[in-house]
């Protein structure tokens, strides 16, 4: 094994920054997403939520962070499929419930690099992110 060069320029290793990517394979945005990051060289991990479920604690710290309204898609089928009732929420532990339950009702898609959380696709936010 080659000593390890101080001056030599190394790209960031994956493992020392990971980027990891959750949604829905066949969404738009997730799919807009996978194939910037790709495009750009950067390596990251996919989370299926839909098929793996979303842990109710890293959801909640994104609710957090973000606010219920970011991470809570009502725009669409799953959110207008859903009664009345299911859709008053009066509660985050509530929307922690529905959300776990559902979790196609999560905006798409979750981008976590580090300690930075990009909900939704936009190809300039994705560039700030990964300067």
């Amino acid at each position: 094994m080659a000593p390890n060069n101080p001056t030599t320029k190394n790209p960031t290793p994956p493992t020392a920054n990971p980027c990891h990517l959750y949604g829905i394979p066949n969404c738009d945005s997730v799919k807009k997403a996978r194939k910037w990051l790709t495009a750009t060289g950067i390596d990251y991990q996919f989370i299926d939520f839909r098929k793996d479920g979303i842990d109710r604690r890293q959801l909640a710290d994104w609710i957090k962070h973000a606010g219920l309204e970011k991470v809570l898609n009502r725009r669409g089928t799953t959110w207008r499929k859903l009664s009345e009732s299911q859709r008053a929420l009066q509660s985050t532990e509530q929307a922690l419930d529905l959300l776990c339950a559902k979790p196609t009702l999560i905006k798409r898609p979750v981008l976590i690099r580090g300690d930075q959380l990009q909900i939704g696709f936009n190809a300039e936010d994705y560039t700030r992110i990964f300067k």
